[in-house]
């Protein structure tokens, strides 16, 4: 097996004691084997990291990589008028050949800006296109397939029957989870109350718990959405959800802007894990995300940019920057400080997967998911003395981003991704969404 050794970083670790080391990591295989400073150590290959910093690879906790094609073509709409007139018609359209390069278009993006983990949900139909992608291009991933069996405004093409989404999940599970050496884990996707019955939530409730698996689905994102939840199940998101025993420690629920308080002391008790997206929240006009209250409340919750389509990037450094800046216009300066969001961004994003004790912090006997950041460049300048969570959070771009490694293997070098045939997707992917529009008129 292959032996990395990056020399002479910065190592931003994200352990438990925030250590920042001025040093050398050891790669052995898929695992991270030895950190410290000035190592005995021979290797196959040698990175000179002086001048960067080296720290845990992203891990962004909702994206949508089938949603990457529809970027610049769902602007300035509000949620439910966002899905029902743009994205699910999109969706509904979707063939295996346009799923995959949508997924490998986002991937590209991720990978090449520093993400190297995402908990994906993809749409209804064809998602073993993009388990394929993920496979091919070497990033980390728990993914499903959306789950969708009422609504209004939903397309024929989208809509299921209950029976049949639960077992195309399952036969996805069975062909998908522990894939590629574990770098691919399953995750069921009900898209949010208001588009599943109860018997599929129910469904889902029984064989996330039989599989023990994450249940990754939407809520309180909109107060539309919230309505209508209540006048269909008469009580809001969360409290409808813990009455069906789907608030458990496996239950990821993205967005959670408009909570009561009842609602979050069932997130709190319960363990159920949130997931954050400021830039989509913003675009979409959707609000603001108590995420100081939630955290105070020991409440583990991740970062994820959402989808290109509601964002327009799939960018974690902006996702960091509006975290913090959010929180100080709400609640003051010190609100929600570099470090924090970094963890957020990191390690916090993992406990959000449950992948804690494998991945999101540089320590011996994690997996090898490592970015590297040049950060020689006036914008990140002068060094002196600058706090190093302070330089990656508000002064660090995707641009600065040089190496990333997942699972002990370089998937970008010299701020190229070597998984991802760059101009044949960008190429193809004008293609897609060429025959997308196509079909929907």
């Amino acid at each position: 097996m292959t032996k990395l050794l990056i020399r002479d970083a910065c190592i931003l670790t994200m352990n438990s004691a925030d250590e920042v080391i001025r040093g050398d990591v050891l790669i052995d295989g898929r695992t991270i084997a030895a950190v410290g400073p000035k190592l005995s150590a021979s290797a196959d290959v040698v990175i000179d990291a002086n001048g960067k910093a080296l720290l845990p690879g992203f891990v962004q906790t909702h994206v949508h990589l089938c949603q990457t094609l529809f970027r610049g073509q769902a602007d300035d709409l509000a949620l439910i008028d966002w899905l029902r007139r743009k994205i699910w018609p999109l969706e509904a359209a979707h063939d295996e050949e346009t799923v995959y390069c949508s997924a490998l278009l986002g991937i590209g993006e991720l990978l090449r800006s520093g993400t190297t983990t995402i908990l994906d949900m993809e749409t209804v139909r064809h998602a073993g296109s993009a388990f394929r992608a993920i496979e091919e291009s070497g990033i980390r991933a728990q993914a499903g397939k959306a789950m969708m069996d009422l609504g209004d405004g939903v397309p024929p093409a989208l809509l299921e029957k209950t029976e049949r989404s639960l077992q195309e999940s399952v036969d996805l599970l069975n062909r998908w989870h522990g894939a590629a050496s574990g770098r691919i884990e399953y995750a069921f996707c009900p898209r949010f109350v208001v588009s599943c019955s109860e018997e599929l939530l129910v469904g889902v409730r029984d064989l996330a718990a039989r599989y023990r698996v994450n249940v990754h689905t939407h809520a309180s994102e909109n107060r539309d959405e919230i309505a209508l939840v209540e006048a269909e199940r008469g009580m809001r998101n969360v409290v409808y959800l813990d009455r069906i025993g789907l608030a458990r420690p496996n239950l990821i629920l993205a967005h959670s802007i408009w909570l009561d308080d009842e609602e979050k002391r069932i997130i709190r008790d319960r363990g159920v894990k949130v997931t954050h997206c400021p830039g989509s929240n913003l675009k979409l006009a959707s609000g603001i995300a108590r995420v100081p209250e939630l955290l105070g409340d020991g409440v583990a919750v991740g970062i994820g940019a959402d989808g290109a389509a509601c964002n327009n990037n799939l960018d974690m450094f902006q996702e960091m920057r509006l975290t913090a800046f959010l929180q100080k216009v709400r609640r003051g300066p010190t609100a929600m400080d570099a470090k924090t969001v970094l963890r957020m961004a990191t390690i916090g994003g993992a406990k959000v997967l449950g992948m804690e004790s494998r991945i999101g912090s540089i320590e011996p006997g994690k997996l090898a998911d490592l970015q590297l950041l040049d950060l020689e460049d006036y914008h990140v300048y002068p060094s002196y003395g600058a706090d190093p969570y302070s330089r990656v959070v508000y002064a660090a771009t995707r641009g600065d981003v040089d190496t990333v490694i997942v699972d002990g293997r370089i998937v970008v070098r010299d701020k190229t991704v070597l998984s991802v045939d760059r101009r044949k997707v960008l190429s193809e992917s004008d293609r897609a969404i060429r025959s997308l529009l196509s079909r929907i008129g």
